[in-house]
């Protein structure tokens, strides 16, 4: 399949790409007025970044950009309608902004928080978990990202030992949702061997994620012929097969290691044909542009002794 193009998850170490934000106390003390003006000046600043991540893809050589699940807080606040007629009303620069992305031929996903869990035993976490999807479904639209695993918008198993009730509400989902749906592996309660049967189900797509099977699985490295087998047989859901995204990462302190180190160290050889790669690395930019060539390893490294040592 050729040179994989990697991805950028969602923002920078540096200051290029980095969102606004408000917590829910501070929107608490707003009165009506203020609640509107507030989220209207912060979702127009945050669509003016992200309209700018991608020219700043671009001119790196990076195709693949994970949109950040954070970028419009209070939007699917529960009693509140305030974030969805702010957001409505910046419809104009959203389209411009994901019309940017297109252009420069950049594959925009979306992975949302943990707290989703479409499968949990609460019929209340139930509810407001596909609010939560539905509403990052509506911002994919918005911005004009088709409705197919292209714009891939990403969850984990959820609830352990509850993969049944996940098959079973997939094909219910609103098209928004469902279209781009895909499942990935994660180091705790959902090996590749409890989603596949899932995602062959319900032809979703399974994102393989090497590292987390390896910690799941006690393994010794993502060089285990067991990650060349999941990725094999997560490529056979994905429609195309040249669709396939997976992820990489590598542990801080050894393969054991749930924590993300700053570089990347290990591209495991399974991972040579694959064509999409999100990279989950603390150096964001910098560990993109290390594997791409861009800079060479040992300058890459003196950038993450001047995080440490800095503090940033």
């Amino acid at each position: 399949m050729g040179t994989p193009h990697y991805g950028l998850v969602c923002l920078t170490v540096g200051p290029e790409v980095r969102f606004k934000t408000v917590t829910l106390s501070r929107y608490r003390t707003l009165s009506p007025t203020g609640r509107e003006e507030k989220l209207l000046t912060l979702y127009r600043e945050n669509v003016r970044i992200l309209h700018s991540a991608a020219a700043y893809c671009a001119a790196r050589g990076v195709r693949l950009y994970r949109m950040s699940s954070s970028l419009f807080p209070m939007l699917d606040l529960a009693g509140d309608d305030t974030g969805r007629a702010v957001l409505a009303s910046l419809s104009a620069e959203l389209r411009a902004a994901g019309q940017a992305f297109r252009d420069a031929g950049i594959r925009v996903l979306m992975h949302p928080e943990q707290f989703i869990v479409l499968n949990s035993e609460r019929p209340e976490v139930r509810a407001g978990s596909l609010q939560a999807l539905q509403s990052h479904a509506s911002v994919m639209d918005a911005l004009g990202l088709e409705r197919s695993p292209w714009n891939l918008l990403l969850l984990h198993g959820g609830k352990g030992g509850r993969g049944t009730e996940l098959q079973a509400l997939i094909p219910d989902l609103p098209p928004a949702v469902r279209l781009r749906l895909g499942l990935e592996n994660d180091e705790r309660a959902y090996g590749p061997q409890d989603l596949l049967s899932i995602c062959e189900a319900t032809g979703t797509p399974f994102v393989f994620d090497a590292h987390h099977h390896v910690v799941k699985e006690r393994l010794a490295d993502q060089d285990d012929p067991s990650v060349r087998e999941w990725v094999l047989r997560a490529r056979a859901t994905w429609t195309p097969p040249e669709w396939q995204v997976v992820h990489l990462s590598n542990g801080l302190e050894n393969h054991q290691d749930r924590r993300h180190s700053y570089l990347i160290t290990h591209l495991p050889s399974a991972y040579a044909d694959v064509p999409w790669i999100e990279v989950e690395a603390k150096g964001k930019e910098v560990a993109l542009a290390a594997l791409m060539g861009a800079v060479p390893p040992e300058a890459a490294g003196e950038s993450e002794s001047r995080q440490v040592s800095t503090g940033e």
